[in-house]
């Protein structure tokens, strides 16, 4: 002991347990200990407190599914394109509405799933307790509402459609969900959701409801296969889901007569203004067309009789009764296929595999596939401005879904 003490010197003394102690010699030194301690714990603070923000913005991010956000914009576009209105500002209000309340059904979802999600989930925000269930249910009662709210707005035929989306959105997930009635829930949600596109733009929905059945089914069909995710099962689902999305592509790419060369597309000053194009009366043709000088109107059938006189140019000038022949459109073809490309695969894959991996990524890429199919149902509504636009976002979508998951 006292060997040690000397070797300590005066600077030092050993307490009853042998253990050396700081004496006043050392002060300084132990001042700067702590200071070196106080200021690792400073630090860690500030490490903890910078990283607690994105680590609670990602729970939130992943709670809500942020980058299955992008597929909604396209179903109140593809309802105002179905009305041949320009979109306005109450189309942007029914797109406000429909993104509240599609995050709204998010919110409610994993706080409905959050005893089965404990077990097949566990990542998940909830069961992981990153984000609290009750914080959950707040924000989707706080989400149905300003998506009420933005469709009130919007009109009274917005909020007669948004009412029974949200009435569809909460009943699927706190009742429907594990019933047979899941997914025709789901796709009448979808289906409502561009009606609601409709009715904020033009006042009506009857233009819009095969635009409506379009997206419904396909919705249908991506969550049949959404039922078997996380445990797989039979291939039954996505050879299903296959089927439909080669029923809806081929619908896609049949000529459409609607939107001919004789009348004005979505998007022109005529169909924007409303005017009503008028054609003339199949019972009556004009003198011109007969090679006369004047400009006298004869009725067809009270001159059955009579055959045009023939002219140098009567042969070479089509007859301004009759269109001129449609030109086809490429761009709903192009975003057929797209749709049919995005989709198909991994359908295809989960039917010769439906395990949980391939089947969670059949069901991210029926989510995806939402975006062309709402761009190609614009584009065929003549519409090509808003399917091009819908179609943008697409990359944006794959690239938030590098970072979050879809499903």
């Amino acid at each position: 002991m006292g060997d040690r003490a000397a070797r300590a010197g005066g600077s030092g003394r050993v307490d009853a347990g042998g253990v050396e102690a700081v004496g006043r010699g050392d002060a300084g030194t132990g001042e700067a200990a702590r200071r070196v301690g106080t200021e690792i714990d400073l630090t860690a603070g500030q490490v903890h407190a910078h990283t607690a923000a994105p680590s609670r913005a990602r729970a939130w991010a992943e709670l809500l599914r942020l980058p299955a956000l992008f597929t909604v914009p396209g179903d109140a576009l593809a309802g105002a394109a179905a009305t041949g209105v320009h979109p306005n500002r109450r189309t942007l209000l029914a797109i406000g509405s429909s993104l509240l309340l599609y995050e709204a059904g998010m919110a409610l979802n994993d706080w409905a799933d959050k005893d089965e999600d404990a077990v097949e989930r566990p990542h998940r925000p909830l069961p992981s307790g990153r984000i609290h269930p009750t914080a959950a249910l707040t924000a989707a009662c706080a989400f149905t509402a300003g998506g009420l709210a933005l469709a009130a707005r919007a009109g009274r035929p917005a909020l007669a459609v948004a009412v029974p989306l949200a009435a569809t959105v909460w009943a699927y997930d706190l009742a429907a969900k594990h019933t047979p009635a899941g997914p025709p829930a789901m796709g009448l949600a979808r289906g409502l959701d561009v009606l609601l596109g409709a009715a904020a733009t033009a006042g009506r929905t009857r233009e819009a409801l095969p635009s409506a059945a379009v997206l419904g089914a396909h919705t249908l069909a991506v969550t049949t296969v959404s039922r078997q995710e996380t445990r797989g099962g039979s291939p039954l689902a996505p050879l299903a889901a296959l089927a439909t999305t080669a029923v809806l592509s081929r619908l896609l790419t049949r000529p459409s007569t609607r939107h001919a060369s004789t009348e004005p597309s979505a998007e022109s000053p005529a169909r924007t203004s409303r005017t009503p194009f008028r054609r003339p009366p199949s019972d009556q043709v004009t003198a011109a067309e007969l090679g006369m000088p004047t400009t006298t109107t004869l009725a067809a059938k009270s001159n059955a009789g009579m055959r045009p006189q023939a002219t140098p140019n009567s042969a070479a000038k089509p007859s301004p009764a009759m269109p001129p022949p449609a030109t086809p459109n490429p761009l709903p073809t192009a975003l057929a296929t797209a749709y049919a490309a995005t989709a198909a695969h991994p359908y295809f894959h989960a039917t010769l595999n439906p395990s949980p991996p391939l089947t969670q990524r059949a069901v991210a890429g029926g989510i995806r596939a939402m975006i062309p199919l709402q761009a190609s149902l614009a584009a065929r509504s003549g519409a090509p401005v808003t399917a091009l636009l819908t179609a943008a976002l697409a990359p944006i979508a794959r690239r938030f879904a590098r970072k979050v998951t879809i499903t």
